[in-house]
């Protein structure tokens, strides 16, 4: 069994070297890299399953960092910041962040955090899936695209999942918990308003008006539902 790829990227040597410490005593495959430039390049010839990323790092931050990332890899990401603003950890998370960490942290929850990353389901592309439309909007499940009016949607990987764990089960409420245990996974142990910055994300990807939802509906106090008018399957 191939060991996953994890890529730490930050410029302080101690930390990274403690963190790649604790990531191999779990049979982890681990590089480096000090800076955004070095980060890009290292995302494309090692092509990590996992991007352990600070915030602040020479060349470029960790946030252009991401939004180039999400370009052209789907990997998990995880953001590091030594700040514990509220507008650091949603600017992450709406770049295309899996989770956040807030300086100084425990070697041992960052390790716990990136092994659940690695845990977590994927839609199911076994025997009976197929495509999903509701007007416009055609979810093709066997090779994870989506398109609106026939123009294909750059949607990551969390935001795909989120959409057709939704248009799986049209017209039934998820609360932000039970969208956490199906996406996420059980053992997820972030910030549960983590869904409402990717649906909000995905919600611009379908050109959604909030007032007047045509696919992704939320219902007050309870939770976010797929709408089932003119749907077939």
């Amino acid at each position: 069994m191939t060991a996953p790829r994890i890529l730490v990227v930050d410029d302080e040597a101690p930390m990274v070297e403690l963190v790649g410490e604790y990531l191999r005593s779990e049979g982890m495959d681990v590089a480096v890299a000090r800076d955004g430039p070095s980060a890009l390049e290292a995302v494309r010839d090692r092509r990590p399953d996992v991007i352990v990323l600070d915030v602040m790092l020479p060349g470029l931050d960790g946030f252009e960092v991401l939004r180039r990332v999400r370009t052209f890899s789907d990997a998990y990401v995880i953001m590091l910041t030594a700040r514990a603003e509220e507008i650091d950890r949603i600017v992450g998370l709406s770049v295309g962040a899996d989770d956040y960490v807030v300086k100084p942290f425990s070697p041992r929850e960052l390790v716990a955090r990136v092994k659940a990353l690695l845990r977590r389901p994927r839609a199911d592309r076994g025997p009976g899936v197929g495509r999903t439309e509701v007007g416009e909007l055609a979810i093709d499940e066997p090779s994870r695209t989506v398109t609106l009016g026939g123009i294909p949607l750059a949607l990551t990987t969390i935001e795909f999942d989120l959409l057709l764990t939704l248009a799986r089960e049209a017209g039934i409420v998820f609360s932000r918990q039970r969208l956490l245990d199906r996406v996420w996974g059980m053992d997820y142990i972030g910030d549960e308003h983590v869904v409402d910055v990717h649906l909000g994300n995905l919600r611009r990807k379908l050109g959604e008006d909030a007032a007047r939802p045509t696919y992704v509906e939320t219902v007050r106090g309870a939770g976010y539902r797929f709408r089932v008018q003119g749907s077939r399957r």
